[in-house]
């Protein structure tokens, strides 16, 4: 090997930025699983079965506070599934889902037009996710946001830093 030049290995970090985009990845693949088995769950379950779920999840909490915003939250939301709702709710979270699975694992294969593809789609879901901030505002929106801004922000470095190696070779 050439002095100045060194082998390239996804899973070896060789900086804070290629942790931090690893960690990313990860925490990505790990909501893309949760989205579609959500997904998935939604398609089986009936919204009665959601509604009882949910009531059996906070019962306990707004035994102690009534108004406990999270828990009031949770059964708002669940008493507002309904048929349609629930269809596209549950094809929304089996489209994200997998499509953030293929597009981590592809990154992870170093496929340099999975880093293009997670950009753009993670793009996308920032435009729609400020358009429901503007609606109506989210903590968990408004950190999701944030975290899908880091994810790009890492993923576009990296991108660049791929293009960079194979430009040199």
């Amino acid at each position: 090997m050439a002095e100045g030049t060194e082998e390239f290995d996804i899973n070896k970090p060789r900086d804070l930025t290629d942790r931090a985009f690893r960690i990313g990845l990860v925490l990505k693949a790990l909501d893309g699983l949760w989205q579609t088995v959500g997904g998935l769950l939604l398609l089986i379950l009936q919204p009665q079965h959601i509604d009882r779920f949910a009531r059996w999840l906070t019962q306990n909490e707004l035994s102690h506070d009534p108004h406990d915003y999270i828990a009031t939250h949770i059964l708002k939301t669940a008493d507002s599934i309904t048929g349609a709702g629930l269809t596209f709710a549950a094809i929304y979270l089996l489209a994200h889902g997998i499509v953030k699975l293929i597009l981590v694992v592809e990154v992870w294969r170093d496929h340099i037009w999975a880093y293009l593809g997670l950009i753009v789609v993670t793009g996308l879901f920032i435009v729609y996710q400020l358009y429901r901030l503007s609606d109506k505002f989210s903590l968990f929106m408004l950190w999701l946001t944030i975290f899908d801004l880091a994810i790009i922000y890492l993923t576009t470095k990296e991108y660049r830093r791929h293009k960079n190696r194979i430009n040199s070779t």
